[in-house]
């Protein structure tokens, strides 16, 4: 099934963006139905972090994440087999000069919004840029996500091969991409509230930035309704780390819940992000 979707994808990565998008929603709305389990978690997540905004408000911001979800992976086709220069003509980059001024070690903090990806691939167009990637369970997904995030830079690595050779692209002055803001369980995590839920987060980034010295600048990239994405570039943290873990995390949680209330449909809320508990709390999902 999985190669047969690609072989779709394949066929319309030309398609004017605008089209995929109408694709792409499309798609969302349909799983929405499809994929109980998912809707489940979604519905879940929404109410947890929402409890004062009314069920109906909460089930149409439920949908309006599958459709963003599902047309980020249809934009990708455009990612994994678009031509450099129509990458560039879908992703509009703002910002740069806080990348640029941040010193010669950065850490590129890139919170789960549907954008992610064209962010990611886009500014690697450009210059050298290194992440981590997590297996798939599907090998063919597994293959093309690898493919096509290694399509203009090769500085990646799982995160079951560790963080020694990041370490390093790092102090070389290759920036890191980071997404460390999904429930990854209890190891190297303390919780956080996010919005005013205890939250498994992960404490890399502090981490790392102490380890290494680089100053951490955030990147969102903003689903356009008509078609395409902004990515948007901040200004690098000062202060950061702070020498208290709890507080770096809650910073960086901070953060994201900031722009999750600019663009509240764009966050990754199919993820269980609350599916480790503190010990003795009932799970959620």
């Amino acid at each position: 099934m999985s190669r047969l979707i690609f072989a779709l994808m394949w066929l319309i990565h030309g398609l004017p963006f605008r089209a995929l998008a109408a694709i792409g929603n499309a798609v969302g709305a349909a799983l929405f139905w499809l994929i109980p389990e998912r809707r489940r978690v979604t519905r879940v997540n929404l109410e947890k972090c929402f409890p004062q905004m009314p069920a109906a408000e909460r089930e149409r911001l439920a949908r309006a994440a599958f459709r963003a979800f599902c047309r980020s992976f249809v934009d990708r086709a455009v990612l994994w087999w678009g031509s450099s220069e129509r990458i560039k003509r879908m992703v509009r980059v703002e910002g740069l000069e806080h990348l640029d001024a941040a010193g010669p070690r950065v850490i590129v903090l890139a919170p789960h919004f549907a954008g992610l990806d064209a962010a990611g691939i886009r500014v690697s167009i450009d210059r050298d840029m290194s992440s981590l990637y997590s297996h798939q369970k599907d090998p063919a997904l597994d293959r093309l996500l690898l493919r096509g995030r290694t399509r203009f830079r090769k500085n990646i690595v799982s995160r079951q091969q560790g963080l020694r050779k990041v370490l390093r692209w790092i102090q070389s002055g290759i920036p890191f991409y980071y997404l460390p803001d999904l429930d990854f369980g209890r190891k190297g995590t303390i919780f956080v509230p996010f919005f005013g839920v205890p939250a498994a987060t992960a404490i890399g980034l502090p981490a790392i930035a102490r380890s290494t010295g680089a100053a951490v600048v955030p990147c969102v990239a903003r689903m356009l309704p008509g078609g395409g994405y902004v990515a948007q570039f901040y200004p690098a943290w000062r202060d950061y780390p702070s020498g208290d873990d709890a507080a770096d995390a809650r910073r960086m949680m901070a953060f994201i819940e900031e722009r999750v209330l600019e663009m509240p449909e764009q966050y990754h809320w199919l993820h269980k992000r609350f599916k480790t508990r503190p010990e003795g709390e009932a799970r959620f999902y």
